[in-house]
């Protein structure tokens, strides 16, 4: 059983391709591809995925310093770098993009220098953005924040890990609603007694070509267009999916001049226009339009 009070491990480095900016760093762990990060009272960042816990800041050289619960440590080291993609160099793939001849591209990738798409466990991802229809980010987050710790088991003193398919199987839907699921409450006990049943289905879906691995998430209850992107953009690596919610369709009628383009529409010509990176042009984009949003 974890003790009642965590024992932090000291700060470790650990490189990136590129040099990471505060800024940035919040845009990646804040910025609506996770949901399980908060700001601790130090000023870094603490998230959780699957049985790690971490403290993350950005360090003097550009790269970034890491924290764990001592008893969690030998773990955070081992899944901390697959979960930021640590060996991925999204500064390359972004030069690969088509920002000479789009200057509003241009303009995304360099206010967000060394922006970075998270690779989270794939049943983790799916279950965020299952809670995530019509609902704002931190309310997703408060929504996942109580089913970790409703359904979840303990990893460290009062941090819970989500709760596995398997286990919310036998969740009830009322327990479900009453962390503030709604409407979404039946879609995720739905998808839970799929998954349940079918053991390693989730694991298929990412050996898939994109278009059959969304074909077959779309299969899942609640699982539309979007959603199904952005499962497989956060949580399986497919970074030619191009997910469109509210913020990409503004950008796309006001930089690209697309009104009244259907989210099909934005999205086949997102993936045409940016090409095989085209989830990557997708984040900044999302990025610059809620920076704009708040400014």
């Amino acid at each position: 059983m974890p003790s009642s009070v965590i024992v932090w491990s000291g700060w470790q480095p650990l490189a990136l391709p590129e040099p990471l900016s505060p800024a940035v760093l919040a845009e990646i762990v804040d910025g609506g591809q996770t949901f399980r990060w908060s700001r601790a009272p130090d000023g870094a960042w603490q998230g959780a995925w699957s049985d790690s816990v971490v403290h993350l800041k950005p360090s003097e050289s550009g790269g970034l310093l890491w924290s764990s619960p001592e008893n969690l440590a030998g773990v955070v080291a081992s899944q901390l770098p697959p979960y930021l993609a640590a060996s991925v160099d999204f500064a390359r793939l972004a030069d690969d993009l088509p920002w000479r001849s789009d200057p509003h591209l241009a303009r995304c990738l360099e206010a967000f220098r060394g922006l970075r798409l998270l690779r989270q466990p794939l049943g983790e991802t799916l279950l965020g953005f299952l809670c995530s229809a019509t609902k704002q980010i931190v309310q997703i987050k408060q929504i996942v924040a109580l089913l970790a710790q409703r359904h979840g088991r303990e990893i460290a003193a009062g941090i819970h890990r989500l709760p596995t398919w398997t286990e919310l199987a036998t969740v009830s839907e009322e327990q479900l609603r009453a962390c503030l699921l709604g409407f979404r409450a039946r879609y995720v006990q739905q998808t839970a007694r799929f998954l349940s049943e079918r053991p390693g289905w989730l694991d298929q879906i990412e050996q898939l070509p994109y278009v059959e691995a969304k074909e077959r998430l779309r299969e899942l209850p609640g699982v539309g267009e979007k959603v199904a992107d952005c499962v497989l953009l956060f949580g399986a690596g497919r970074l030619e999916a191009f997910p469109v919610d509210v913020w990409i369709i503004k950008a796309m009628e006001n930089r690209y001049g697309l009104e009244g383009w259907t989210p099909q529409q934005i999205a086949r010509f997102g993936r045409v226009h940016f090409g095989p990176f085209a989830g990557l042009a997708q984040q900044y984009l999302f990025a610059w339009e809620r920076a704009q949003g708040r400014g």
